[in-house]
């Protein structure tokens, strides 16, 4: 596994937080986001909705065809004294479309783990008690995340259609995030019943 940052000194800081988490056994380290992204198959953008932009403009030179990029960010803003959280309005419907704009079109985009909490990714004790929503237009691609998403113990990967769809995914991070400050927990998620994922 690569982490990537502006700041080189900030990417092998991150590399060494996940190792902690992990274990000492496994592979981690931190470059650069250019060079991050040249090294990878897989590259997951995991930034605030404000540098997405000049991100995706900084590795878009790195990238390859047929390269995976997943998008993670959501557009989110916190309203005034903290209490709740809502998405911003974005010019293509989301900030998964944002991406797919600003991406070369040889690259295959997909929107996926915008809904799941960062504090029970961490905790490696407890399950991920929570779907994956993965939204895009290349059906190998959504397969590889899928299988990401299998591999966290407790989380399912499912198919949400194309990259439209992300427009309805992302604004249920900001009900996610409300509900956590309300219940005073860091680990809502959304299950879909009725459906089994397709392998």
């Amino acid at each position: 596994m690569i982490v990537g940052s502006r700041d080189p000194e900030k990417a092998k800081a991150a590399a060494t937080k996940i190792q902690n988490i992990v274990g000492k056994d496994s592979r981690v380290s931190g470059l650069v986001n250019t060079e991050a992204a040249s090294r990878t198959d897989v590259v997951v953008v995991t930034i605030p909705f404000t540098a997405l932009i000049d991100t995706i403009k900084s590795i878009k030179p790195s990238l390859r065809p047929g390269q995976i990029v997943v998008n993670v960010t959501v557009p989110l803003e916190t309203a005034v004294g903290g209490s709740a959280t809502r998405t911003v309005e974005v010019w293509d419907g989301s900030a998964g479309e944002l991406a797919a704009r600003l991406l070369p079109k040889e690259v295959r985009l997909v929107s996926a783990f915008n809904n799941v909490s960062a504090e029970m990714l961490n905790d490696l004790t407890k399950n991920v008690d929570c779907d994956v929503l993965i939204c895009g237009g290349d059906a190998d691609a959504k397969k590889v995340v899928m299988d990401l998403a299998k591999a966290i113990p407790g989380a399912r990967g499912i198919d949400a259609g194309p990259i439209e769809n992300s427009r309805t995914v992302e604004r249920l991070t900001a009900l996610l995030v409300s509900l956590n400050i309300r219940h005073g927990v860091n680990s809502a998620g959304l299950r879909i019943t009725g459906v089994q994922p397709k392998n």
